[in-house]
């Protein structure tokens, strides 16, 4: 009888232990499933003279840059990264900006090309901005409802009185989102918990500046430059803007992104990179 008993429970352990494994496969599947990443076209900026970038007019022929939006899917969740130029000058063809060096253009506001997805801004879980320039953050107030990750440096600036606040910061954006619900990180971060979407802190261009790896399994991991740097030409010559809020961070950072794509092989994505974006497949396209 005994015997018998152990044979029963013998065969329901298998069972359940067989049953256990294939729970733990299927979590497994789940929390490693590769993120999808969206890019959204959010606007351009077009420049007489660059050399406010720390390059000269005769470094490159580039002066059209590229202002990117990004939405990354991972566990159900959804993240947008960096906002782009303001939705109100959505449609309304080359806008002139102050110091008469450049334009501003936008032809489809990330709300609405997110609605054309089937997805409204309140179906952002998360909002993470590179940086708090208004090229990167003028969107932002669309996602107000959002879950905003924040680095504590970049938030202080970004409240900080009007006279210590880094150059080119809009207070619209900041405004607008003083009530968000707000997560404040200090350093890198890894947002979902499982190394496939991770922000480095990288100092210089702004007190809080970040760039974000997305680890993609059929495209390879991505890293999604921010500012830290605006052209291919920046990298070569590793070479800063006049406006940065240190020129020494700078230099730590990049040198410290040379690292990290080293360790991870990841592909560096510079944000502006208007060839780079016309080589993309832009949403409703995805990479994953």
């Amino acid at each position: 009888m005994i015997s018998r008993y152990v044979a029963i429970f013998t065969t329901l352990g298998a069972l359940l232990l067989a049953g256990c494994e294939t729970l733990n496969e299927t979590w497994g599947s789940a929390s490693n499933a590769s993120p999808r990443l969206y890019v959204f076209d959010c606007g351009r900026l077009n420049y007489t003279d660059i050399s406010s970038f720390g390059i000269s007019n005769e470094d490159t022929q580039v002066r059209s840059l590229f202002v990117p939006c990004y939405l990354i899917e991972h566990q159900g969740k959804k993240m947008i990264w960096d906002t782009g130029v303001s939705p109100a000058i959505a449609g309304k063809g080359e806008i002139p900006l102050p110091g008469g060096v450049a334009t501003a253009s936008y032809d489809v506001a990330i709300n609405d090309q997110l609605a054309a997805m089937g997805i409204a801004t309140a179906d952002i879980d998360y909002l993470a901005l590179s940086h708090m320039h208004w090229d990167h953050s003028a969107g932002a107030p669309l996602f107000k409802d959002s879950t905003w990750i924040a680095q504590r440096a970049e938030h202080e600036a970004a409240y900080a009185a009007e006279k210590f606040r880094p150059p080119r910061y809009r207070p619209f954006a900041q405004d607008e989102l003083a009530d968000s619900e707000t997560i404040i990180i200090d350093g890198d971060y890894d947002v979902f918990g499982d190394g496939k979407v991770k922000m480095f802190h990288t100092p210089g261009h702004t007190p809080g500046h970040m760039v974000l790896l997305v680890d993609l399994e059929n495209t390879g991991p991505v890293i999604l430059s921010g500012d830290l740097y605006h052209f291919r030409m920046s990298r070569t010559l590793k070479t800063t803007p006049l406006w940065n809020v240190s020129r020494e961070r700078t230099l730590v950072s990049m040198d410290r992104l040379e690292e990290i794509l080293k360790e991870t092989g990841a592909q560096l994505w510079i944000e502006h990179d208007l060839a780079l974006a016309e080589s993309l497949n832009l949403a409703p396209a995805y990479y994953d």
